[in-house]
C-alpha cells in the first residue's frame, strides 16, 4: 500500500471514528432519555464493530478467508452478548401490565359518552354553588363521580382540571393537605401521610362511607387458588420465595408492590402488622433531566407473579381475564363475603377532610351517608357502610 494511500486511509479512519462516535453518542442519549438503558451496550458494540469493519476494509485486511471468519466470529459473539439485555427488555415489555386498560374519561360526570351510575330518582341534595373540590383514588372515582352527577349542577367536570378530579391516592392526600381539595375519597392514610398532616397542624377527619376487599391476584395459569394471611405475610417478608412451598410449581415468586403512600401499598403495610416488607422488584427510571432513579416496577403478568389491588378496581375497572383473584383463608373476595364479614381482608374507605371551610362539605357528607347515597355505593359495585 502506497504511503499516500496510507495517509488518506488514516485521515478517513479518523473522520469515520469521529462520525461514528457522534452517532453512537446521540443514539445512546436518546435511548437513555427514553428509558432504554439496556440498549446502550448494544449501541456501543455495534458502533465499534462497524468502525473496525470500515477500517479493515480501508487497509485491505480481509485478504484471506481465515481473517474474515475470525472477525465475523468475534464481532458476532460481541453483538450477541450485548444483545442479551435488549432481548430481555423486549420480552419483558411484551408481557402485559394489569392496570394499563383503565379509561378514566368514561366515568366523568355528565359526559356524553360516560358510564356513570345513576339514581332512579332525583337526589334530595342539590348543590348550586360553593361546590366542594373533590379528589381521590382511581378505584373510587366511579363512585364519587356518581355522587357528583346526582347532586352537582350539570356541566363539564374534567377528571384532571375541574372541581372533581382524580389524581390517585398519594396526590389526593397532597392536594388535601395543600387546600387544593376540600375532601378526598380514599383508603386510610399511611403513617407518613399522617405524619405530614401533623407537621402541618392538620386534623384529619375520616368518615367511612363503604367497604371494600383488599385482594391478591396471580396469573390465571398459576395452580395456586388460595393463600392464608400468614402465607401472604411470609411472601412479602421474603420468607417464602418459591411457589412450590405453597402447593404450586417449582418457580421463584415475583412479588410486586406498589409505590409508597398509594392506597393499596398502605393496605399491604397494614396487613403485614409490623412485619418488615422485603424490597420490591424495581427498575431504573430516567428522570426529565437525564438522572437515574429506582422505582417500584409496574406489575407485569408473569406466570410466577403475585400482585394486589382492590376488588372493584380489578373486576370492574380493569376486567383483565389473564389474572385470577385468590381466595384468602379459603374465602373468595365477593361482595357477599365482604358484607357478611367472612372475607378476612375487607376494610372501610373514607371521605377524608382536613379542616375545610367549605359550607357544603358537611351536607354533602351527610347525603352520602343517607339512604340515597348508600344506594349509589351499592349500585356502583361497592358494599355500603349502612344496609
Amino acid at each position: 500500500m502506497k504511503a499516500e494511500s496510507k495517509i488518506a486511509g488514516v485521515i478517513l479512519s479518523i473522520f469515520a471514528l469521529i462520525g461514528m462516535a457522534l452517532i453512537v453518542f446521540v443514539a445512546g442519549f436518546i435511548a437513555l432519555v427514553m428509558g432504554g438503558m439496556d440498549y446502550i451496550a448494544l449501541l456501543i458494540t455495534g458502533g465499534v464493530v462497524l468502525y473496525i469493519l470500515f477500517v479493515f476494509n480501508i487497509f485491505h485486511f480481509f485478504q484471506t478467508k481465515k481473517r474474515k471468519v475470525v472477525f465475523a466470529s468475534i464481532a458476532g459473539a460481541a453483538i450477541l452478548i450485548s444483545s442479551i439485555a435488549p432481548i430481555k427488555d423486549v420480552y419483558t415489555h411484551l408481557i402485559p401490565t394489569v392496570d394499563a386498560e383503565v379509561n378514566i374519561s368514561k366515568y366523568e360526570p355528565f359526559s356524553e359518552f360516560g358510564d356513570v351510575t345513576k339514581l332512579n330518582e332525583k337526589a334530595t341534595l342539590q348543590l348550586t354553588d360553593n361546590l366542594p373540590k373533590l379528589d381521590g383514588a382511581t378505584a373510587l372515582y366511579p363512585l364519587y363521580a356518581a355522587f357528583v352527577e346526582a347532586t352537582y349542577p350539570e356541566k363539564e367536570y374534567s377528571a384532571y382540571d375541574s372541581e372533581v378530579i382524580v389524581s390517585t391516592t398519594p396526590y389526593a392526600y397532597e392536594n388535601l393537605f395543600s387546600g387544593e381539595a376540600d375532601m378526598i375519597f380514599a383508603a386510610a392514610p399511611s403513617a407518613s401521610q399522617m405524619e405530614i398532616a401533623e407537621q402541618k397542624g392538620l386534623e384529619l377527619t375520616m368518615t367511612p362511607i363503604g367497604r371494600e376487599a383488599f385482594v391478591f391476584f396471580v396469573h390465571q395459569k398459576n395452580p395456586v387458588d388460595n393463600l392464608t394471611v400468614e402465607q401472604i405475610q411470609n411472601i412479602y417478608a421474603g420468607k417464602v420465595t418459591n411457589w412450590k412451598e405453597l402447593g404450586g410449581e417449582n418457580d421463584t415468586i415475583r412479588a410486586f408492590q406498589r409505590p409508597e403512600d398509594s392506597g393499596s401499598q398502605s393496605a399491604l403495610q397494614s396487613l403485614m402488622n409490623g412485619i418488615p416488607l422485603m424490597d420490591p422488584p424495581s427498575e431504573d427510571i430516567v428522570t426529565g433531566m437525564g438522572g437515574i432513579i429506582n422505582e417500584v416496577s409496574q406489575y407485569r403478568n408473569y406466570k410466577n407473579a403475585i400482585g394486589f389491588t382492590f376488588r372493584f378496581y380489578s373486576t370492574e375497572m380493569v376486567g383483565n381475564d389473564k389474572i385470577k383473584l385468590l381466595e384468602i383463608n379459603g374465602v373468595a373476595p365477593t361482595k357477599e363475603n365482604i358484607r357478611n364479614d367472612t372475607y378476612p381482608i375487607a376494610s372501610e374507605f373514607y371521605i377524608v377532610t382536613a379542616g375545610t371551610k367549605n359550607p357544603n362539605v358537611a351536607a354533602f357528607t351527610e347525603w352520602i351517608l343517607s339512604e340515597q347515597g348508600q344506594e349509589l355505593v351499592e349500585k356502583v359495585g361497592y358494599v355500603p357502610i349502612k344496609d
